[in-house]
């Protein structure tokens, strides 16, 4: 079935309305300007784009087939650049073809789930399985009702282990996604107070992680943060299932991690200690909670048959992932710390003392507004303001509406503190700010764009290296 446009149109209930039906298909896109040649387009209506206006152009790249619920113009007025397929709901038939090629491949999947750090964990399990099996990966962070099935959809057909990313903002979403997974093992990083504004309240958070458990086979497996109360509930509905065991982490587990000190110049080491034995680590990530990120993944791969003895290998091979903690070294001899990606007060809390940790002349933060915490975000901002006070960061300088009570709180701390209302402003205030010797830490909520800030400190001085 996964090989064919005509076996592909079965599968989505579609009619192939032109082309070759024994044509291959290699994976999936949304994105017209993406083919490469031998995809299926699937030409998704949403809000503001109409991918029907583009599956001609998808087609003259290259695209195998177009998968339409209406008529659409092509390039060249027929088919003979690619297939047509034509189905009821582009959106329904793309998941119908994921459930399809779910049931032949992969052999075990495992969908990583948390508040934060899934991404990096996600990267550092498919680094440790990669010792031992043929794996596929989640594509970037691609982790939602679209993103999942583009990441299943394009895994080799020989994928032994899939390891997939899996988010959500609202309840109901996770699991929908793990109905379609259907995964073997369920990995919990963490619960923390993010989408407060969509859903309340940590246990709603909770309840809603716990949707992944909603399509994990009889028998699956969940591994479990033993530090993490939010965790420990979610693997007791497992448990009292009776359909499976849990593997934990952290805590006073098997799985855990004992003398960690940071690395100069990022990175951090330890003793990872396990129910085999234990072994010295040395993970080129920066943070106490990237030596989590590792944690977690490394008592998942062990549990599915990846030696100890091949763990530190797998740890030395990791790089950081972009704008989650990457510490780079500048010829003016700063330290930025890029964690840029996203933010939540517990997460800004440890990387604030994880970049403390940095040695340097003077520590200091750009941080951002941390979006969808309720109605409690001016509270949560001005205590995380307070914290950056007492950790000695100074000036603080906050980016965005709510970062205003962020500065409010490192002020009335005695920090020296400023506020922008944009990440354009900040870029122009913080490489005027950097000196020799500083450590700058840069956090903010995605949708604050503090990329912008990081790229103008880069640009203050050329990079002399790069560790993380």
């Amino acid at each position: 079935m996964r090989r064919t446009v005509g076996e592909a149109a079965v599968a989505m209930s579609g009619t192939l309305l032109g082309g070759d039906a024994g044509a291959p298909w290699t994976r999936a896109t949304l994105d017209s300007r993406k083919v490469e040649g031998g995809e299926l387009f699937f030409a998704l209506v949403g809000e503001n784009v109409d991918g029907h206006d583009f599956a001609g152009a998808a087609l003259a790249r290259g695209a195998a087939a177009a998968v339409v619920e209406r008529p659409v113009a092509l390039a060249d007025g027929d088919t003979s650049a690619g297939a047509v397929i034509r189905v009821p709901k582009v959106y329904d038939a793309l998941h119908a073809l994921t459930r399809a090629v779910r049931r032949e491949l992969p052999e075990r999947l495992i969908g990583i789930t948390g508040s934060s750090g899934k991404t990096t964990t996600k990267e550092l399990l498919a680094l440790a399985l990669e010792r031992r099996f043929r794996v596929a990966k989640s594509l970037g962070n691609l982790n939602n009702l679209l993103g999942f099935p583009l990441t299943l959809l394009a895994a080799p057909a020989e994928t032994e282990l899939l390891v997939a990313e899996m988010g959500m903002s609202l309840p109901g979403e996770l699991a929908a996604i793990s109905r379609m997974a259907r995964p073997d093992v369920a990995l919990f990083t963490n619960v923390r107070p993010v989408h407060l504004e969509g859903l309340g309240s940590l246990e709603s958070i909770a309840a809603a992680k716990a949707e992944l458990l909603e399509g994990l086979t009889p028998g699956g497996l969940v591994v479990a943060n033993a530090d993490d109360r939010w965790v420990r509930w979610i693997a007791a509905r497992w448990t009292t299932r009776g359909s499976g065991g849990v593997v934990w982490f952290g805590g006073d587990s098997d799985y855990r991690i004992v003398d960690l000190e940071a690395r100069e110049g990022g990175g951090t080491r330890f003793r990872l200690l396990t129910p085999e034995g234990e072994a010295a680590i040395e993970l080129p990530l920066h943070g106490a909670y990237n030596a989590e990120n590792f944690l977690a993944a490394a008592a998942c791969a062990h549990a599915l048959g990846v030696p100890l003895a091949e763990l530190p290998a797998a740890a030395a091979a990791a790089a950081p992932v972009g704008g989650r903690g990457a510490v780079v070294r500048l010829a003016s001899g700063a330290t930025l710390v890029d964690d840029s990606y996203n933010s939540n007060p517990v997460a800004l809390r440890r990387a604030l003392e994880s970049a403390r940790a940095l040695a340097g002349r003077r520590h200091w933060a750009v941080l951002g507004d941390m979006l969808e915490l309720g109605p409690d975000a001016p509270r949560f901002h001005r205590e995380e303001g307070e914290a950056a006070a007492r950790l000695g960061f100074a000036p603080v300088v906050g980016v965005g509406p709510l970062a205003r009570h962020l500065v409010d709180g490192a002020a009335a701390r005695g920090a020296e503190a400023h506020w922008f209302a944009s990440a354009d402003d900040a870029a122009g205030f913080a490489p005027g700010e950097l000196a020799g010797g500083d450590v700058v830490l840069v956090k903010g909520s995605r949708g604050v764009r503090l990329e912008k800030v990081v790229a103008a400190l880069e640009r203050s001085g050329a990079t002399a290296g790069e560790s993380g």
